[in-house]
């Protein structure tokens, strides 16, 4: 079988202007795309795919949701921003359903993703001054190998992955980086007084699904209870039902000290991301001393209650658990040679891609594209699928008759 990438030169004109004036920071598989709806993207030819990346799961309920746009039109009328200098009618709102929602006593809006774990990681050390009693200047975070949290220089001094560090040092001090999935190490490591948070993710998505051993995130959890430790949960990606519980650390009954999350917390409409605390730790942060122009912002506000509401309202997390145990057991069935490892929770799931040629992961998406399904591939030889959780069975079956025949591609 062989590839044949029929761009248009609409495409190829879409394409080579934003290779003229945008940053050359990422490598796009060869689509353009206009629409979205549902579980589907269409391109600017008219072609239309399955959505099997979901915006790096902030899609989650399907892209442009009714509900959720819906919101977004009625506040963008009425007020979109005011600043944190004034108080708006929508905060104490949004503020009070999320932490209800979730469990705690109090909540941080902020943008991004990678703004929400600077945040995390500022609450930590802060706390580990008041409330520790870590000298100054002392504190230290325990991060995991094969980490991804975002992009900012602070974040990248902590990261393993060379292409996000190589050229851009120097790093800031204050982390350990010890191997995931490895209670040893880190027992090891919280012997040492100075240290404030544990910072993981419950499964490494950017690693391509990596999911520990089963317990390793209620032991890690006991561990850093004994060593009077926070545990910092990022569950950007893994969160809000994605893995087929509304966290992926309720699958070991764990509760960070400090949850994050974004992505999917606006159901892919506009950046919005969150983090929470118990006061022990969250007012640890005085006024003044940390915040953001667009954080908590009254459209921001509206649109999270929204997409919040569809996940409960739509059952995306027993969606998400039932459909992602048949689509494995179905992608286990396929039985193929090139196939040499499943991953997964929920519907987030990973294919590692066993071949001679280092390009097959791409080939393979390649492939996809052309039968009508966008997956992308990460560190070389693995692949996720991440369909939006509104995914039906029917539709998951049309998919999986998709994967096989662009499998044909690979041998």
């Amino acid at each position: 079988m062989s590839i044949i990438i029929n761009n248009s030169s609409r495409t190829q004109q879409f394409i080579q202007k934003e290779l003229a004036y945008s940053a050359h920071n990422y490598h796009p598989l060869p689509v353009v795309l206009e629409r979205g709806e549902g579980v589907y993207l269409w391109d600017v030819d008219g072609n239309r795919y399955y959505d099997f990346l979901s915006g790096y799961s902030a899609v989650n309920q399907g892209h442009c949701h009714p509900k959720i746009v819906g919101a977004l039109i009625e506040q963008a009328q009425k007020l979109t921003l005011t600043s944190r200098a004034f108080h708006s009618d929508l905060l104490g709102e949004y503020a009070e359903y999320i932490t209800e929602y979730f469990g705690y006593d109090k909540v941080l809006p902020m943008n991004s993703g990678v703004e929400a774990v600077e945040t995390a990681l500022k609450l930590a050390r802060r706390w580990g001054y008041d409330k520790k009693d870590i000298p100054v200047d002392q504190a230290k975070i325990i991060t995991v190998e094969g980490n991804f949290h975002g992009r900012t220089l602070n974040v990248v001094s902590f990261s393993t992955d060379p292409a996000s560090r190589e050229g851009f040092g120097p790093f800031m001090p204050g982390y350990e980086v010890i191997p995931y999935n490895d209670l040893d190490a880190l027992e090891t490591a919280l012997k040492d007084p100075y240290v404030a948070g544990f910072l993981v993710e419950p499964i490494q998505g950017e690693a391509g699904v990596y999911v520990p051993d089963d317990g390793y995130l209620a032991q890690a959890y006991d561990l850093c209870k004994q060593a009077g430790v926070l545990f910092i949960g990022d569950e950007i990606q893994t969160g809000l039902a994605r893995t087929g519980k509304m966290l992926a650390c309720d699958h070991e009954g764990v509760r960070p000290d400090i949850l994050i999350l974004g992505k999917a917390l606006s159901g892919g409409i506009l950046p919005i991301s969150a983090v929470l605390a118990d006061d022990e730790v969250m007012l640890c942060i005085k006024p003044g001393e940390h915040g953001s122009t667009y954080g908590g912002n009254p459209l921001a506000c509206k649109v999270a209650i929204a997409a919040l509401e569809v996940i409960k309202d739509e059952n995306l997390v027993e969606r998400a658990e039932e459909l992602g145990v048949y689509f494995r057991e179905q992608l286990h069935q396929l039985n193929h040679s090139n196939i040499k490892e499943i991953r997964g929770k929920g519907l987030l799931n990973a294919i590692v891609i066993e071949h001679v040629d280092t390009d097959a992961a791409w080939t393979l998406c390649l492939a996809l594209k052309a039968n009508g399904l966008l997956a992308k591939p990460t560190h070389g030889d693995k692949i996720r699928f991440a369909p939006p959780l509104v995914i039906t069975k029917e539709q998951l079956d049309d998919c999986i008759r998709v994967i096989a025949k662009s499998l044909e591609i690979l041998g």
